[in-house]
């Protein structure tokens, strides 16, 4: 089976995310940036959402150019993938209207932790359809960054019960260690 309409479809969905992320900004009623500080957590939660989005879409672009083909279980798994992500803005949403309090920072963790195992189980699939000695398989190799980024979001979720703040801190140290792509892929001689 072809990748071609993997990528359509999974662009698609993302640029959907998105587009309803931004939907959710909320106009100020005033006229003067004194109108705008009230909606400051719900702006920044929707920066660190859009870099997050962001770097999903550019790694899965990446690991999916690396493909040849997928299957029944690539597409289940991408599918998963996909349904973590499209909870980001709802996530977004609560936490930035509620600025930063303990339940909606530690949700948003917990969707953040999801779709990072599930980015995992879909590379998993496809080096698995390809082949442990195939290009992506030598590519995704032992995923540091990706398995560090689990374990941040994992001590995340209970530290927002402690201190909010702090866990949103450890969701913004994530997005500086994605923010430049992940280049195992592009630099991978075939």
């Amino acid at each position: 089976m072809g990748k071609g309409r993997l990528e359509a479809f999974s662009d698609g969905v993302i640029a959907i995310i998105l587009t309803i992320m931004v939907l959710e900004l909320k106009v100020p009623l005033g006229i003067n940036a004194a109108a705008l500080r009230p909606l400051l957590p719900v702006f920044m939660s929707y920066v660190l959402s859009f870099i997050f989005l962001g770097i999903y879409w550019n790694n899965h672009h990446h690991m999916l150019q690396a493909a040849e083909k997928v299957n029944g279980g690539i597409l289940w798994a991408n599918l998963h993938l996909l349904f973590w992500l499209s909870l980001i803005p709802f996530v977004t949403s609560w936490m930035g209207e509620n600025h930063l309090a303990s339940v909606p920072v530690a949700l948003y963790g917990i969707d953040l932790l999801m779709a990072g195992i599930a980015y995992y189980i879909l590379a998993h699939a496809l080096i698995a359809c390809h082949g442990e000695q195939s290009k992506l398989a030598r590519a995704f190799g032992k995923d540091f960054k990706g398995i560090i980024s689990v374990i941040i979001y994992a001590i995340a979720i209970p530290l927002a019960f402690v201190d909010a703040r702090l866990a949103c801190a450890l969701y913004v140290l994530v997005v500086f260690m994605w923010l430049v792509p992940d280049r195992r892929i592009e630099n991978l001689k075939t």
